[in-house]
């Protein structure tokens, strides 16, 4: 039987439910001639509803959004063929050592893996490694889709 491709629109709060559980990215910014830059990234969601992804200061993506905050995110399933949803935002990069880039490394590692066992350990290495921070304020998003055949175009079986 063939897969009929679906769209559910959602509220903020069903939408970050879903990006929650879902970690794998691709992260899009713009260069600066205004080509997409896509990054394939590991993210989260924290306290406040926003995209975090953690990333170093000199990486395209952290130069570009200190150029242009414009973000858009593609939330991938872990299945290829799963739901998927665009989110668009504004975001803002966060270095080490300041202390907020600190705190939202950790809060960015326990949204995806849960408590580390070492959390001095933890602010040491992203300290020692100079860590950025990447915060995404979500704006926009899409519907929340799956692909498939159109409904109207089901061939038949």
């Amino acid at each position: 039987m063939p897969t009929i491709a679906t769209t559910d629109r959602v509220d903020r709060s069903q939408l970050l439910d879903f990006a929650r559980t879902r970690h794998q990215l691709t992260l899009v910014t713009l260069r600066r001639d205004g080509r997409p830059q896509l990054s394939p990234v590991t993210g989260g969601v924290d306290a406040e509803g926003r995209i975090v992804i953690s990333t170093y200061p000199d990486r395209a993506k952290a130069v570009n959004l200190r150029r242009n905050p414009a973000a858009s995110v593609l939330v991938h399933s872990d299945e290829w063929n799963g739901p998927y949803v665009q989110v668009d935002g504004t975001a803002e990069v966060l270095d080490m050592p300041a202390q907020e880039a600190e705190d939202g490394l950790v809060e960015y590692f326990r949204c995806i893996s849960g408590e580390h066992v070492d959390w001095d350990e933890y602010r040491q290495a992203m300290r020692r490694q100079g860590k950025s921070l990447i915060r995404i304020t979500v704006d926009s998003w899409g519907p929340i889709a799956t692909g498939g055949f159109p409904p109207d175009r089901v061939p038949d079986a």
